[in-house]
């Protein structure tokens, strides 16, 4: 299994010093990937509560970069492990856009991309770039037509319910061919589907197994009736460890609990197929310091077992 961790793109440390020394942390450690994620708003009267815990919006999330510049800056500063966004919010921008700037990554990258798609939770941000709420999964479909169209043809010429693109010629290639794998956030009947279906793989939160392995087991389903072989998809589980000082029980957990937990966690979910794991220590209040002892002690504790 993969092993990856978050950049510091939310919070006191998004900044270049923060992005620098948890990139160079993860290649010294030895960890395959690093991750971001996508904010734009932090409403002070959010209309849905946040899906964690408590229901509030994590404090780091009011100060944001924008993931993709995020992971280009580590990309100058790393040479092996894999860039991917989990998740970034696709619909903000016009797919035209979206697949130029994901192509120039993968491109300046050599090919470390990986695009982790998803829908956010906050209608707010919608209304703030003019999208609406309601239809994102039409929109998410056709926003995949036309990267699909992007990567895989030298011309494009795209006519949808949605967005128009006049035939053009399309010479910015990625260096991974055909494209930079794509895989979604998604836990609704019709978003595993789509993970069957067209993607090529799921991103998963954090859940006890067996509800984990219930949906891949759906995603897998939807892949074979789709002629898919499902061998070529993949899982990234995303952990956002809330770290107590004694273990939790299974009400709580994986929620919150120790570290040794967390590793436990792991591991159980290494023998379970899961393919990569990464975590976010960003979510609580945690200084970079933390961050990187904490990374050494996950991974040593991992290499124990």
């Amino acid at each position: 299994m993969r092993l990856g961790l978050a950049l510091p793109t939310f919070g006191p440390d998004a900044r270049s010093e923060g992005i620098i020394r948890i990139s160079r942390t993860a290649e010294e450690l030895g960890f395959d990937s690093l991750w971001t994620g996508d904010r734009l708003l932090a409403p002070v009267a959010p209309s849905v509560p946040y899906p964690g815990v408590d229901g509030v919006m994590p404090r780091v999330y009011e100060n944001h970069l924008d993931p993709l510049l995020g992971l280009t800056f580590a990309a100058a500063h790393t040479s092996r492990v894999r860039l991917g966004t989990s998740t970034l919010n696709a619909l903000w921008q016009p797919p035209l856009m979206l697949a130029r700037s994901l192509t120039t990554l993968d491109l300046v990258s050599h090919g470390r991309l990986d695009v982790g798609l998803g829908f956010g939770w906050m209608p707010e941000e919608y209304t703030a770039v003019d999208v609406p709420w309601d239809g994102r999964g039409a929109r998410l479909d056709e926003t995949l037509d036309v990267l699909e169209q992007y990567w895989a043809k030298d011309a494009l010429a795209h006519d949808g319910p949605l967005f128009t693109v006049p035939d053009t010629v399309v010479g910015l290639k990625p260096h991974q061919r055909p494209r930079p794998p794509l895989l979604l956030a998604a836990f609704t009947p019709r978003g595993l589907r789509r993970i069957g279906r067209r993607l090529d793989g799921w991103l998963p939160g954090a859940m006890p197994m067996t509800a984990l392995l219930g949906m891949w087991a759906t995603i897998v389903k939807e892949a074979e009736a789709a002629d898919r072989d499902p061998a070529t998809l993949r899982m990234a589980l995303r952990v956002n460890p809330l770290l107590t000082a004694t273990p939790t029980g299974p009400e709580r957990f994986p929620r919150a609990g120790t570290l040794d937990q967390y590793i436990d966690y792991s591991r159980a979910a290494e023998e379970a197929g899961v393919h990569e794991l990464f975590v976010d220590f960003g979510q609580m209040s945690a200084t970079l310091d933390e961050r990187v002892d904490l990374a050494g002690r996950f991974i040593e504790g991992l290499r124990a077992g």
